[in-house]
């Protein structure tokens, strides 16, 4: 069989409930974010960990809004806060006053409406660096659900997914491969993953274990 070579297709990652990849490192957010008992509710994990894949799953049970922290203060707040609404990368604010005043009227404002509230960030809540004194005591007194770093297994199929999400089906010699060499981090996993397609593609080669040797050797040294 000819090998397979890459396609400038666009990528689109699947973030529906059916999409998400359970492990004992993501088991208890998940958990939590299906339950959505909780009137707000803090998502933490490292870069690429699951936290915006768990927002849409969050957003599509209670049919909330999605947006990003350093957005919120062009939007209408009191318009927002009449449904449940979803709020991104809350650390990317810690320097931005406007848009701490704005989330933190957003909080308050959705549970006086009886609505959800989500937060997502990474790090620990605590190292967040917000500012404003009653925004980071409510942010901090939310019941949080914490996304760890991958173990061999769940990166392995991380790797897949993103592959697949590029609609690229990589031989079965690679993914372990990948496993070995790289970074242990999903935002790892996701930037090789990206520097195989657009290689493959600049190149013309197929997405394999010498295009992914060729590539992890400039940054590591000689491939084991």
């Amino acid at each position: 069989m000819p090998e397979q070579l890459g396609f400038d297709l666009p990528s689109v990652p699947a973030l529906g409930r059916a999409d998400f990849l359970v492990a004992p490192s993501n088991a208890v957010a998940v958990a939590m974010i299906e339950s959505a008992r909780a009137d707000k509710l803090v998502l933490t994990g490292p870069e690429g960990a699951g936290k915006t894949h768990l927002a849409h799953v969050w957003a599509t049970q209670t049919g909330a809004r999605i947006l990003s922290a350093r957005d919120l203060a062009q939007h209408d707040i009191p318009e927002l806060a009449q449904g449940a609404v979803a709020v991104e990368d809350v650390p990317d604010i810690a320097t931005d006053a406007d848009a701490q005043t704005a989330l933190f009227h957003l909080h308050n404002l959705v549970l006086a409406e009886g609505r959800a509230l989500l937060l997502t960030g990474c790090g620990a809540v605590r190292d967040w660096g917000l500012t404003l004194p009653d925004l980071a005591s409510r942010v901090s007194a939310a019941q949080s659900a914490a996304l760890d770093a991958p173990d061999d297994t769940l990166l392995s199929a991380v790797l897949a997914k993103l592959f697949a999400d590029r609609q690229v089906t990589p031989k079965a010699d690679l993914i372990p491969y990948l496993i070995r060499r790289m970074d242990r981090s999903f935002a790892a996993a996701r930037a090789l993953v990206e520097r195989l397609d657009t290689a493959s593609l600049a190149q013309k080669r197929p997405i394999s274990r010498a295009l992914a040797a060729t590539l992890l050797d400039n940054d590591q040294g000689p491939a084991r």
